[in-house]
């Protein structure tokens, strides 16, 4: 059975991927794939790495833990999903690096099923967006102070993403960019279900539907049933015109009124980022989701 960890980051999806994945449990469960709510193996999987202390759990401990979480005895993968995975966001700039912990992590993740073949997805995001969102998620008080243990035009992914490589070199990693989500949530939600293209999951529209007017998601929905797309790439049009059309300006774009966050900043970081991310779909063992 494969185990797919999704491991975050903070402030990409804001938890929507396993509500979404939720939305398709039966569906799922057909195809061979578990998704228990969070709620159900948070608390065993933090609980059983804090004993294991860095080593391999057991095959008993294996069954326990699959016994505790899933409602069937067989399956095809497991999917787990908690943005903590990595670390709480408090400590997700620590060391001036982007999740430095993601090592040790990984290896904890990678060692509740030595068994299994594992593999890690995650979502990540534009730093000139993601500092700021993280300063608010984790209370958003003193913004210079927030950021002067680190230096944002040093804060690679690719780093990040290596060092999980590193740690767990056999375990595959998919990555996409949250900027992308509205694009290719479908896809994401096949891929880490590990399911065929063709098989029809709901929550398509759970990321778009945020950034675009009810009325133009009424529509887009009502075009596509007239109109079913021939291929991935038609399908991504559609969705550009429509969103170029309908979308919620005050969704999609950020205003950084924040000190020292300059717009020359932000727009080196966003720079540095696109490049980042060229860096990562060269990773060996990476797979990368585009829109």
């Amino acid at each position: 059975m494969h185990i797919s960890f999704h491991i975050g980051a903070h402030c990409t999806d804001d938890g929507q991927l396993v509500k979404s994945l939720l939305k398709n449990k039966g569906v799922l469960s057909e195809n061979g794939v578990i998704v228990p709510g969070p709620g159900r193996y948070r608390p065993i999987l933090n609980e059983v790495i804090k004993k294991l202390s860095g080593g391999k759990a057991s095959a008993e401990t294996q069954d326990v833990m699959l016994e505790a979480i899933m409602d069937v005895d067989q399956a095809e993968r497991l999917i787990l999903c908690q943005d903590n995975f990595l670390g709480s966001s408090t400590r997700a700039l620590e060391h001036g690096q982007l999740y430095h912990k993601v090592a040790d992590k990984a290896r904890q993740l990678r060692n509740l099923f030595p068994d299994n073949p594992v593999e890690f997805f995650i979502g990540i995001r534009d730093p000139a967006t993601f500092v700021p969102a993280l300063f608010e998620h984790n209370g958003g008080q003193d913004f210079v102070g927030f950021t002067k243990s680190f230096n944002p035009l040093e804060l690679y992914w690719s780093d990040m993403i290596a060092s999980l490589q590193e740690a767990a070199p056999d375990c595959p990693v998919t990555v996409w960019c949250n900027e992308d989500t509205p694009m290719i949530w479908p896809e994401v939600m096949h891929e880490i279900a590990g399911v065929e293209p063709q098989v029809k999951l709901m929550g398509g529209f759970d990321i778009l539907s945020g950034i675009m007017a009810k009325e133009g998601v009424k529509r887009l929905r009502d075009y596509l049933g007239s109109n079913p797309p021939q291929n991935e790439i038609q399908r991504r049009r559609i969705l550009a015109a429509f969103l170029d059309k309908y979308a919620l300006e005050d969704e999609i774009e950020e205003v950084l009124d924040l000190p020292g966050w300059t717009a020359d900043l932000t727009a080196e970081l966003t720079a540095a980022y696109d490049d980042d991310v060229l860096e990562i779909s060269r990773l060996q063992g990476v797979t990368m989701l585009t829109a």
